[in-house]
């Protein structure tokens, strides 16, 4: 990749800048860790606000003049907000998150979870890579980008948002973002909360999955009688529930519950070729998977299936007797746990509205059923053609010196309630690898790539306000 000379001025000054600054970076990263805020443990609240107040504070001191501790009913977020000095500047919200998976020593660390170490150039501790260092990269690179530019703000509008309760589920954050929709508006959003394909491999996400879930519960008789007396002559509910999961699919393993692929937005020919220049290994994924086979819908690849088409799976099914030997009965009740992710263009109260009259036709007469839908999550995605996700490629190709190849998140997250709220495209900047091992044991970041994360963030916000004019 051929640079004019500014350009290669511009990064040598950050290059030279994070060198000198990586000691203090890693030791702050260090202390932030060594605060154990799992937002899933109650006895760790005041750990989790700790940790909200350390950040603000740090916020503070890199040069943020807005660092604040927001309130939740559950654990605190942070919000911080650095304004450009040119008022037609896009707005930029980075969102990420400061509490952390539970984890302790017994479960199999080879240290202190809540002790960083560094082995090999890398960082251990829970939370190195999901999310804490992802996080405070951010700082030092605005930094960076304020040294090698000569400016006294970030060329963007630049805000934060931090949650608190990411790892347990983001139970207040789409309130919370609605409460505080006026001081979050945003052009773009960039998520510092994902990972790369792998350590030689740069890439950039440009979508998640949503998720809707639901709990079917089917009763026949008033109470478990007996199959000899009444089998073969009155509905049975786990036969029934059976016979709902089996037409959930047809043969070619497409969801059959009609209306369900209304207006996904499919796969182009470019982004398909793109997937398809991955260093892609199924046997070696299949081992991951902890599987021995590949299976879903007809007509696509593993990859396409996992991050661009919807599903239904059944996540757990019951009824009726479970212990040893027998118990000749037809039960009561049964009952079936569902979730399906969506892709762009599903609507999750489509999705519900759908589900309820499909389960509805399958129920036979004689058998009550109740259906219980859990909150759901939107799908986001990002055109690949759009100004802020070419800069987010841009500004990553800058650090590692490379092409930049394209994925996408089979999860879902609480990203896509950004992208509802507030009307902003959802971009993904991350230098995390697989074998980080998020909410594992021995979670770790390679300290190569974190300083690559903060070189991306450096040139990011530069990039942005050069080529991409404040939305109308």
């Amino acid at each position: 990749m051929t640079m004019s000379q500014p350009v290669d001025s511009a990064v040598s000054a950050v290059r030279t800048y994070i060198e000198q600054h990586r000691a203090a970076f890693l030791d702050d990263l260090a202390e932030w860790l060594r605060i154990p805020s799992v937002s899933a443990q109650p006895d760790h609240g005041p750990d989790v606000r700790r940790s909200a107040d350390w950040l603000a504070a740090k916020l503070k001191e890199t040069g943020f003049p807005t660092a604040e501790v927001w309130e939740t009913p559950g654990a605190p977020a942070v919000f911080a907000e650095w304004p450009a000095e040119d008022p037609t500047a896009p707005t930029v919200l980075v969102y990420g998150h400061h509490d952390v998976q539970p984890a302790a020593r017994e479960d199999g660390w080879n240290s202190d979870p809540f002790e960083p170490v560094v082995r090999d150039n890398r960082l251990y501790a829970r939370g190195a890579a999901d999310d804490k260092g992802q996080v405070l990269f951010h700082a030092l690179g605005v930094r960076a980008h304020l040294a090698a530019t000569g400016r006294t703000a970030p060329a963007v509008n630049l805000k934060l948002l931090i949650e608190g309760e990411e790892e347990s589920g983001s139970p207040h954050f789409r309130a919370l973002v609605e409460e505080h929709t006026h001081r979050l508006a945003a052009d773009a959003v960039i998520v510092s909360d994902t990972s790369m394909w792998d350590e030689n491999t740069p890439t950039v996400c440009t979508g998640m999955r949503g998720l809707a879930e639901c709990e079917i519960r089917l009763y026949g008789p008033d109470q478990d009688i007996h199959s000899g007396a009444f089998g073969g002559a009155v509905p049975n509910p786990a036969t029934a529930v059976a016979r709902l999961v089996a037409a959930l699919h047809d043969e070619h393993a497409r969801v059959t519950v009609p209306g369900f692929y209304d207006g996904i937005v499919e796969l182009t020919g470019r982004e398909r070729e793109l997937f398809a220049e991955l260093p892609f290994d199924e046997e070696q994924w299949l081992h991951t998977a902890k599987s021995h086979a590949t299976h879903g819908e007809s007509g696509h690849t593993t990859l396409e299936r996992i991050w661009a088409r919807p599903t239904a799976e059944v996540n757990g099914i019951g009824g009726g007797y479970q212990g040893p030997g027998s118990k000749t009965i037809i039960p009561s009740s049964a009952m079936v746990k569902l979730s399906f992710r969506l892709v762009a263009g599903q609507d999750p109260d489509h999705i519900e509205k759908a589900v309820r009259t499909w389960a509805t036709e399958q129920v036979p007469a004689g058998i009550r059923h109740e259906i219980t839908f859990s909150p759901a999550t939107r799908p986001c995605l990002t055109p690949l053609d759009h100004p802020a996700l070419q800069s987010v490629v841009r500004a990553l190709g800058r650090a590692f010196e490379s092409s930049v190849r394209f994925t996408r998140e089979g999860g879902s997250g609480p990203a896509a309630d950004l992208q509802d709220v507030l009307g902003a495209p959802v971009l993904f900047l991350g230098i995390s690898v697989p074998s980080d091992g998020w909410h594992a044991p021995n979670e770790k970041v390679e300290l190569e790539l974190l300083l690559k994360g903060v070189e991306a963030s450096a040139y990011l916000w530069g990039d942005l306000a050069e080529h991409w004019s404040h939305a109308p």
